[in-house]
C-alpha cells in the first residue's frame, strides 16, 4: 500500500532529510520549508522511523484541503478515510496549529476536526461511542493560509530520543542537530573528530553513530509499532535490516574534552548507552590547552552563545580562543555553530563556507573552516 508521509525538521536540514530518504528508499521526496514530503509502504514508515538521523518524527499525511469555514474544515475531514488508520478501540486526541488563515482559533478547530472523525468513524463501525482505550493514533492538523493538512504520528516521542541521553548539561543540543552537523562536516569511519567543549557528549556520539552506520532509533520503540494495521514483523525486519548494516571493526576515533568533571560523567554514560564508548575519549581539560593527538582532524563544536550559559564577553572571549587554538594546518576541518554575526571578527578568519542553521528558536550559522 502506498503511503504518503510528511516529516517536520528543523529549518536548513530540509536538503540532508530529503537526500537521506532517497538513500532509504523513499519515493516521491520533496523539500519544502520545514518540512519534506515522501511515499513509501508500511516497510519505509518503521525504517525511516528507525534510521533517520535527521528527521524530527514521521507523519503519514491523510488528506489536504481548502477551508475557509468551519464548515468546509468538518466535511473536508470528515471525507478522509480515518478507518485506514484508526481501530474501533483507538485513542485519537487532535491538536495543532493554524497561521495566515480564516479559521484561527485552534481550540474551535481541534473540536470540529474530532467532532468530523468521530461522525466518520462512527458510519464505518455501526457505534455511536468511543471509548479510545486503544493504542494512540496522535491526529495532527496544520492550517497554513487556509490550506489544511491532517496528519497521523506515528513516532510518539520526538526522532531526537535516542534513548542514550537519560541526563544532559546545560542548554544541550539537540541529537538530530548534533548529527547534521556530523554530515555536513562528512564525519567517516576513517575521521578523528573532536569536541573540545563536549558537554553531555552529543556530538561526538552522533559522530560515531553515523561514522559506524549505528541507526539512531533502532533500540527504542515508537507509536505505530502498537497499531493493529501494521505487522509487528515489518518492525523486526527493519531493525535487523538496520542492525545488519552496522560497521564493528571501524578505524573511527573520538575526543572530547570539558572543563566541567559533571557533565564528562553524563558524557561518558551517554557513550556507553549509545554503544559507542570505544570509540570515544573523554578528559578534562581547557579549550585553552586542547592539543591534537592526530595528525589529521576534524573539529566539530557548539560553543556557548552568550544568551543562556554564558554573558556575551565570555562568549567573544571563547571565539577568540578558538581562532587561536584551531590552527589552520593540512588536513584540518573545523565546524563551529553560533548566532554571533560577528563570530568571524573574533575567530580571526573569514570562514570558507556558512550555512544557516537553527539551534531550536534560534538562528545560527554553521562557520566551516576546511581550506
Amino acid at each position: 500500500m502506498k503511503i504518503n508521509f510528511v516529516i517536520p525538521c528543523l529549518l536548513g536540514l530540509e536538503k540532508l532529510i530529503a537526500d537521506e530518504l532517497k538513500d532509504l528508499g523513499a519515493f516521491d521526496v520533496a523539500a519544502e520549508n520545514g518540512r519534506v514530503l515522501f511515499s513509501g509502504d508500511e516497510n519505509i514508515l518503521a525504517r525511516v522511523n528507525i534510521c533517520s538521523r535527521y528527521a524530527e518524527r514521521v507523519q503519514i499525511l491523510v488528506g489536504s484541503f481548502e477551508a475557509m469555514s468551519f464548515e468546509d474544515l468538518f466535511q473536508g475531514t470528515k471525507a478522509l478515510p480515518w478507518e485506514e488508520w484508526i481501530g474501533a478501540y483507538d485513542a485519537f486526541p487532535v491538536k495543532g496549529y493554524s497561521i495566515n488563515s480564516a479559521l484561527f482559533s485552534v481550540s474551535d478547530c481541534q473540536s470540529i476536526i474530532k467532532k468530523a472523525v468521530v461522525e466518520r468513524l462512527k458510519s464505518k463501525y455501526n457505534i455511536s461511542w468511543f471509548d479510545e482505550t486503544g493504542p494512540v493514533h496522535q491526529i495532527q492538523f496544520s492550517i497554513m493560509k487556509n490550506k489544511v493538512s491532517l496528519l497521523l504520528d506515528t513516532t510518539g516521542v520526538g526522532l531526537h530520543k535516542r534513548g542514550y541521553r537519560l541526563e544532559a548539561g546545560g542548554a544541550p543540543i539537540k541529537e538530530t542537530l548534533a548529527a547534521s552537523l556530523c554530515c555536513l562536516a562528512r564525519v567517516r569511519d576513517y575521521h578523528t573528530l573532536y569536541d573540545p567543549m563536549c558537554g553531555s557528549g552529543t556530538i561526538l556520539i552522533e559522530g560515531a553513530m553515523l561514522a559506524n552506520n549505528i541507526a539512531p532509533g533502532v533500540n527504542r520503540n515508537f507509536s505505530a509499532e502498537r497499531w493493529s494495521n501494521i505487522s509487528g514483523e515489518i518492525w523486526k525486519e527493519e531493525r535487523e535490516r538496520a542492525r545488519s548494516l552496522e560497521k564493528h571493526d571501524s578505524p573511527f576515533v573520538a575526543y572530547g574534552s570539558d572543563i566541567d568533571s559533571s557533565c564528562l560523567d553524563i558524557a561518558k554514560a551517554n557513550a556507553q548507552r549509545a554503544g559507542v564508548d570505544r570509540y570515544i575519549t573523554f578528559e578534562k581539560r581547557d579549550l585553552k590547552d586542547f592539543t591534537p593527538k592526530s595528525e589529521k582532524g576534524t573539529v566539530i563544536c557548539n560553543p556557548p552563545y552568550g544568551e543562556r550559559l554564558l554573558d556575551l564577553k565570555e562568549a567573544e572571549r571563547i571565539y577568540k580562543l578558538m581562532g587561536e587554538r584551531f590552527e589552520r594546518r593540512h588536513g584540518w576541518a573545523y565546524y563551529i555553530i553560533s548566532p554571533s554575526e560577528d563570530f568571524e571578527v573574533f575567530f580571526s578568519r573569514k570562514a570558507d563556507k556558512r550555512r544557516k542553521l537553527y539551534n531550536g528558536m534560534i538562528k545560527c550559522q554553521l562557520f566551516m573552516y576546511f581550506k
